[in-house]
């Protein structure tokens, strides 16, 4: 209550003496205090936080935008779908979502034969926000890198969980897979895409034979240091023949405006910046 007898809650809160660190994080920290609970606008931000990443999880893949999009830089694409036939299925049923449905198997499997040195899938997983949201702009930034490779067709899939790259390449005759892939939302970032990277891909892979690269954003690692890394790990799975724990990842070494050249590798370490394992 101030002196004049007005209150407000700006009047009632306990300051947080922590509250310079928030300039440095997106995390809850310091938010203060109103009697025992939070401030009711940190309250509403978590309400709405929490209700953004709930609709990442359940929204739809806007496929025809994706299409668009893709075509309109150039890329060929591709549409396949996973076994489980709708989202209730594949949030029960992880399995499903880890193999594609007949109907894709077959469509791929009628193509005529075709070798790729790195395919691209874009799956919604467990964010669509992040999948339509990040892969555009993260393959216009890192197409320019790989111009002497052959490209794929870009796949987009729904339904989809890491492993699901590893059919649609190996059907598909790609030497790597790269799966852009929507991660598990959290209540600052419900828009964060993981990078799944698959030397020889073939159904039966584990996560140890994969490098991952996540939460890829403009808030976090942003379009240049995400291709940056990619371009590194995929010139060295290229160079070794490998991928996954046999893979470190170095390319913090070199500068991002310099194309990353096949150096020093080490065998005993594990995959890039991150893992998201609840997608694959």
């Amino acid at each position: 209550m101030s002196e004049n007898g007005s209150g407000n809650e700006s009047d009632a809160l306990d300051r947080d003496p922590w509250s310079v660190l928030r300039q440095f994080t997106q995390a809850r920290i310091a938010l203060g205090r109103a009697g025992n609970g939070v401030p009711t606008a940190p309250l509403l931000a978590f309400n709405l936080a929490h209700a953004q990443a709930r609709d990442a999880v359940h929204h739809p893949l806007d496929v025809n935008a994706l299409h668009e999009a893709l075509q309109a830089l150039g890329f060929d694409t591709l549409d396949v779908h996973s076994a489980a036939p709708d989202r209730e299925h594949y949030l029960r049923r992880p399995d499903l979502g880890r193999r594609l449905s007949d109907e894709s198997r077959a469509a791929l499997a009628q193509r005529p034969a075709q070798t790729s040195d790195v395919l691209f899938v874009i799956g919604d997983g467990l964010s669509a926000f992040a999948a339509s949201k990040q892969a555009v702009p993260l393959l216009q930034a890192v197409r320019p890198k790989f111009a002497d490779w052959h490209i794929g067709p870009v796949v987009i899939a729904r339904q989809a969980r890491v492993a699901l790259g590893d059919e649609i390449g190996a059907l598909l005759g790609a030497k790597i897979v790269v799966m852009l892939i929507g991660e598990r939302p959290g209540l600052s970032s419900p828009d964060s895409l993981g990078i799944y990277i698959t030397y020889a891909p073939q159904t039966g892979c584990t996560d140890a034979q994969r490098n991952c690269i996540s939460n890829v954003r403009p808030e976090g690692l942003d379009y240049p240091q995400a291709a940056h890394k990619l371009h590194y790990l995929l010139t060295q799975a290229r160079k070794l023949g490998l991928t996954g724990v046999g893979l470190k990842d170095e390319s913090e070494a070199l500068p991002a405006s310099v194309p990353a050249t096949p150096g020093a590798v080490s065998r005993d370490s594990g995959s890039g910046s991150g893992s998201t394992s609840i997608s694959s």
